[in-house]
């Protein structure tokens, strides 16, 4: 699994929304020597790669944000309570290790809330909501905490969590996969185009706030003024017990997933036609679905100027917006294949054919 490394390091990395600079480091080291630099005033970080040709531009966009929290306010008695940065589910947080980053350094703590034996029977039928949790961090009380520990309101919190190759397998289990792992395909697209022609030039881009508004991708498409968007992302995996009847199935291990319609966008039709016939012809598997629950990058991105042909290809994963995620490496490897077919065939003309719908 040659791209394992990469992955683990970025996954491992702690870049909340509004706090991506740790990400951003990473992505230029990486790609330093192999890519253009320049950023937009509000972090996202875009890496140019020149083929043979200007233009057309194909604008890879991975956010570098992952779901966290921020301090809120620490209560006389030492505990933290915290605002979510992005979408949290309230059953996934209780018990979980966190880490608030301060200027003193790391601090770690775990998410509580009053102890369900001191519940009465009707509380302990409700959902314990974010409001009403704290973060412990064993302060005796806020000067220990403020002072000592350095934890201040507005500090960003990140979830506590490690790596692993599941037993043995091809399964990995990590936190941010959504959506480091698109941050890592734009890497490793831009690292193999260093030796495979390409008529176009691309940009692979590390967005910033996706997470709480798409507001990365809406910079950086003024800065690139794309000509096409092939938005990098996870997809939800359906093979898990409860949704047997799901009509599309989506699995793990079966290939990427192109993303038919989402909240935020309905991906072009024409694109969507020039996806399915490449991975056809390249033999590479493609699934298919649906999340009108939710929107990603190509949302802002297909939006700017004129409009730009943009679709969201996603690798399967569980468990997303929670501290641990799952995928199977093969459908990232299958990704990077389908990505670099897609830019490969991306000339002018064929770009032209597909903004006119000819």
């Amino acid at each position: 699994m040659k791209h394992l490394e990469l992955i683990r390091e970025l996954t491992l990395a702690h870049g909340v929304s509004g706090f991506e600079g740790e990400v951003r480091k990473l992505i230029k080291k990486h790609l330093e020597g192999q890519a253009q630099f320049s950023q937009d005033n509000l972090g996202s970080l875009i890496c140019m790669k020149r083929g043979s040709q200007e233009s057309p531009k194909i604008m890879l966009p991975g956010h570098m944000d992952e779901v966290g929290f921020m301090v809120n306010s620490i209560t006389k008695n030492g505990y933290i309570k915290f605002i979510p940065l992005g979408g949290w589910w309230d059953h996934v947080m209780l018990a979980q290790k966190v880490i608030i980053k301060t200027s003193k350094g790391d601090i770690q703590g775990i998410i509580g809330s009053t102890p369900p034996h001191l519940m009465s029977a009707k509380e302990r039928e409700k959902i314990v909501e974010k409001k009403d949790m704290f973060i412990d961090v064993g302060a005796k009380d806020r000067e220990e905490a403020q002072e000592v520990m350095g934890i201040q309101p507005g500090d960003p919190i990140v979830p506590d969590t490690t790596f692993h190759v599941l037993n043995g397998t091809r399964m990995i289990m990590a936190k941010a996969l959504d959506d480091r792992l698109g941050c890592c395909l734009f890497i490793d697209v831009i690292k193999a185009l260093q030796d495979i022609p390409h008529p176009n030039t691309v940009y692979g881009v590390g967005t910033v706030q996706e997470e709480v508004g798409l507001r990365g991708a809406t910079t950086t498409a003024n800065v690139i003024e794309p000509d096409i968007c092939l938005t990098m992302e996870v997809a939800i995996a359906t093979d898990v017990p409860g949704l047997e009847k799901e009509d599309a199935e989506v699995k793990l291990g079966d290939g990427p997933v192109l993303t038919l319609a989402d909240a935020s966008m309905i991906g072009n039709r024409n694109l969507r036609s020039f996806v399915i016939e490449t991975a056809k012809k390249e033999n590479i598997p493609l699934q298919f679905n649906t999340m009108m629950g939710g929107g990603t990058d190509g949302g802002a991105i297909h939006k700017f100027g004129p409009g730009v042909p943009a679709v969201v290809l996603g690798i399967p994963s569980r468990y997303i917006h929670s501290h641990y995620g799952v995928f199977h490496y093969d459908d990232y490897e299958n990704m990077v294949k389908l990505l670099l077919s897609l830019i490969k065939a991306l000339d002018s003309g064929t770009v032209n054919r597909i903004k006119l719908g000819e």
